[in-house]
């Protein structure tokens, strides 16, 4: 679980320290998502510039310089890749037809590994499963709606992506993981939940919105750095509802019996049932402790967390 994070200055109404004091405010009530990396992205005199630590939203003390309209952010919960290699961090950056974009993800996708098989992708010391994203966008070397449309019904899990690109707008690709956008006059802010947009703006005594606008699962959505919105869509993958899932004994599926050769596993590995079933009860599916299994130590802090919280 991540949180995405952001706003535009259509206008150019909001000062270098508004936009700073909204862009911290954001960030750090994010961290409810995600505590182990915080970065941003933004263009400044045509270059695209990426910030970002391994650190909480509360430690990293946002700063853009002037002259600024449009900023992505992100708040990260590691699942794959070691948050304290840099490089595993929120955004990153790609290149699609000679230019140059950053591309942030909330969710998981679980086909990466068979996606860097089956389409041939480069190596990378990148271990994080949102950086295949970038790579099937480079591949089409564009960045559009048919590229974002042609990635997004390849990957398989849950997700919301968005791409910053050198022309100051941003894309929202919408999956099944929440994002809602906020209007006021003149500039907007998004982040991954209404609750978090409703904390940040009572901080910053923003006042009511003008325009909530909370995008559907398959909507790809252009918003350039005007405020002119377009749109797209892609379809969603909803095969693994039917692949995974038995439907006539639903409860079977989810009973611990029907876990126990990934239980048996695990045990192999180090890891304890009580692990797993923690990870199970908190929702995670079979596919999701299998990519974990990969990173032993990282399923042991985030199962000792949730043993620890509930």
């Amino acid at each position: 679980m991540c949180s995405l994070f952001g706003l535009i200055d259509f206008k150019n109404v909001l000062t270098t320290c508004k936009k700073n004091k909204i862009l911290n405010t954001l960030a750090i009530v994010c961290e409810c998502r995600g505590t182990d990396a915080t970065g941003i992205a933004y263009n400044v005199n045509g270059k695209l510039k990426i910030y970002k630590r391994p650190v909480p939203a509360h430690k990293l003390n946002i700063r853009v310089p002037d002259g600024v309209r449009t900023i992505m952010g992100h708040t990260r919960m590691t699942t794959q890749g070691n948050a304290k290699h840099n490089q595993n961090n929120h955004p990153f950056s790609g290149c699609a037809d000679g230019k140059y974009f950053a591309f942030a993800h909330n969710g998981m996708i679980w086909n990466d590994l068979e996606l860097k098989l089956t389409e041939n992708l480069p190596i990378t010391d990148i271990k994080t499963d949102s950086y295949v994203a970038v790579q099937l966008i480079e591949k089409e070397n564009a960045l559009d709606f048919n590229s974002l449309k042609s990635m997004a019904e390849k990957v398989k899990g849950s997700f919301v992506f968005t791409v910053l690109d050198n022309d100051n707008s941003i894309w929202f690709v919408k999956g099944d993981n929440p994002l809602s956008i906020f209007y006021y006059d003149g500039f907007l802010i998004y982040a991954s939940t209404t609750e978090i947009l409703n904390k940040s703006i009572k901080h910053l005594k923003l006042g009511k919105p003008k325009k909530v606008y909370m995008p559907s699962e398959g909507d790809i959505i252009h918003i350039n750095s005007d405020g002119q919105i377009e749109n797209g869509c892609f379809t969603p993958d909803f095969s693994d509802l039917f692949n995974n899932y038995n439907l006539y004994d639903f409860d079977t599926y989810y009973s611990t019996s029907s876990y126990d050769e990934l239980i048996s596993v695990a045990s192999s590995m180090g890891i304890s049932p009580d692990e797993i079933m923690a990870l199970i009860d908190y929702g995670c599916d079979r596919d999701e402790i299998e990519e974990l299994l990969y990173d032993p130590s990282l399923l042991h802090e985030i199962a000792a967390e949730l043993l620890y919280t509930y």
